[in-house]
């Protein structure tokens, strides 16, 4: 065996995981990067059908021993694992257009809260469609509340944490009016928006209108990415900011240098579609452009915008109490039409990595129950491709 072609030396006396230098419970590295010597050799290379032992010069000599499996999803010269298994999740990506209304992912109140495996199905579907309604909630802002924190706690914004509100005014955005909204994605003006969103309609007397708009931000760059590729790349590469300033005592815009961030933003290594970060009303002045880059930016967002207004992208639906939506922010965007009268919302954000967590611990749990581990068995490995 060449063993110059699976990895360098000090990668692999790096990550050795065996309890001195790995914590085998609190899953964190103890080894000491920094005496590791960068020209480190092994004085002994074992082919064992578990895995490569490797002993390393010390004293004692220090064994190393890498599963197969993980030395193939870790090798990156070359790189052996493929693309698909790059991504965290099994639950595949299915974006959709507004026929998506036949049959929109749905589960029920009860399901959910009766026990873990009804809210990782409601993950799942959230997951794949990025988005979900729920059926047969009470409606209360006490029991919609307890629906967001059966995934997890709730994020603290400007806005507070779990709203009950009107269009009052009370806070200094367009939400809090009887205006339209146009499809968007929120907390464009963070660093890090919120990862979900859950509108639960109260009531809505003495008027009308108030239809929800939702479009999926995956499909209709799909789209563009195949009619115009072209306006496609500016859109992952020009930086767009934006700000909060409606309220006198916030004044949000994000990044380190209030730059922004582009509309579409790519994984660095498999150029996958990650992230819509898309709110045109809250964008600040596009100022880091060449003059010949101006004209084509603009085209590139009408372009985007084009498809995102088309029919066969918008998914519009009339909420009632007792039904919620709750969507993913990265992915899908959102909106209503204007409505009169006197509609009560409510509703939370949870943290994008609050949300994957929980989905990663439950899929830990499903996997257990069918795999039939027992009880006492550790979550989860040192060596899970996940660590």
């Amino acid at each position: 065996m060449n063993f110059d072609s699976i990895s360098h030396n000090i990668w692999l006396r790096d990550h050795c995981r065996c309890p001195k230098c790995f914590h085998p419970i609190t899953k964190q590295r103890m080894v000491d990067t920094f005496v590791i010597p960068s020209d480190i050799h092994p004085t002994k290379v074992e082919s064992l059908p578990e895995g490569l032992e490797v002993t390393w010069p010390a004293t004692p000599p220090h064994v190393s021993l890498y599963p197969w499996s993980w030395l193939r999803q870790n090798s990156y010269d070359p790189p052996l694992a493929s693309e698909s298994s790059l991504t965290e999740h099994a639950n595949e990506k299915i974006l959709w257009g507004s026929r998506i209304r036949e049959s929109p992912p749905t589960v029920t109140y009860e399901e959910v809260m009766r026990d873990d495996m009804g809210v990782l199905r409601w993950l799942k579907k959230i997951d794949q469609f990025g988005f979900c309604f729920i059926e047969g909630i009470p409606p209360t802002p006490e029991d919609t509340e307890a629906l967001c924190r059966r995934i997890a706690f709730i994020r603290e914004t400007q806005y507070g944490g779990f709203w009950d509100f009107t269009a009052d005014m009370k806070h200094g955005d367009t939400a809090y009016t009887n205006l339209a909204l146009k499809a968007h994605t929120d907390n464009t003006y963070f660093t890090d928006p919120s990862g979900l969103q859950l509108f639960h309609l109260l009531s809505h007397t003495e008027g009308k209108g108030g239809q929800t708009l939702l479009a999926d931000g995956f499909y209709v760059a799909s789209i563009l990415k195949e009619l115009n590729p072209e306006a496609y790349d500016i859109l992952t590469r020009v930086r767009v900011p934006a700000h909060a300033a409606g309220d006198n005592k916030w004044f949000y815009k994000p990044g380190p240098s209030s730059a922004g961030y582009p509309l579409l933003t790519l994984d660095p290594r498999t150029k996958e579609l990650v992230q819509v970060r898309y709110n045109n009303d809250d964008r600040s002045v596009v100022n880091g452009l060449a003059g010949s880059q101006v004209e084509e930016w603009y085209e590139a967002l009408r372009a985007w915008n084009k498809c995102l207004t088309s029919h066969d992208s918008e998914y519009w639906v009339q909420l009632s109490p007792g039904t919620a939506v709750v969507v993913d922010n990265y992915r899908v965007l959102h909106g209503r039409s204007a409505f009169t009268g006197k509609r009560r919302m409510c509703g939370a954000y949870i943290g994008a990595d609050e949300y994957r967590s929980r989905l990663r611990i439950l899929q830990e749990l499903e996997h257990r129950s069918t795999s039939g581990a027992s009880e006492d068995a550790p979550v989860r490995d040192v060596w899970d491709p996940k660590l």
